[in-house]
């Protein structure tokens, strides 16, 4: 799962740098959004005891 949204967040990235202002803002929405994922995803799986 974190590799999907590593990707998905690394094509958020490129789309932002060569898009207009008004799609940026958007685009800037989604990917504070996935990488706030990601860290939760990240964070549980700290949390979780060695098996």
């Amino acid at each position: 799962m974190t590799n999907t949204l590593e990707s998905h967040i690394e094509e958020l990235r490129r789309e932002a740098s060569h898009c207009d202002p008004a799609e940026r803002a958007q685009i800037e929405a989604e990917l504070e959004q996935a990488r706030a994922e990601l860290a939760a995803i990240v964070a549980a799986e700290d949390a979780e005891p060695p098996h």
